[in-house]
């Protein structure tokens, strides 16, 4: 009976388990991953923004982190548009391939 008990010996014991009961283990361990949005502060957002435009004037190209839920995803390429009243850019990957990014998303940015 003390072997039930250990780790997760309940649930592997079990002949049954209701459907709801694995989904919400799944959903659990799903949520366990997920990461909180950063906070930058007014500098650094300066920085991101005088870069972006740096980048957008001079055809530049330029390596942007982007926030993720999960996972941070970092991205290189040219910025063809940029949407101050939307605050997002479209990033050209390569050609034929592009993004649009929310400038709020944006952790970091490096010109190449």
């Amino acid at each position: 009976m003390t072997k039930k008990l250990e780790g997760n010996g309940l649930w592997e014991s079990s002949r049954m388990m209701l459907p709801e009961h694995k989904e919400t283990i799944i959903r659990k361990q799903h949520e366990e991953g997920r990461k909180q949005r950063p906070v930058l502060d007014d500098q650094e957002v300066e920085l991101i923004e005088r870069a972006i435009a740096q980048a957008f004037r001079e055809h530049r190209r330029i390596a942007i982190c982007i926030w993720g839920e999960y996972e941070d995803v970092e991205v290189s390429g040219f910025i063809t548009i940029v949407q101050t009243y939307l605050r997002e850019i479209k990033l050209v990957i390569e050609p034929g391939e592009w993004k649009w990014i929310k400038i709020e998303d944006i952790l970091s940015v490096s010109l190449n």
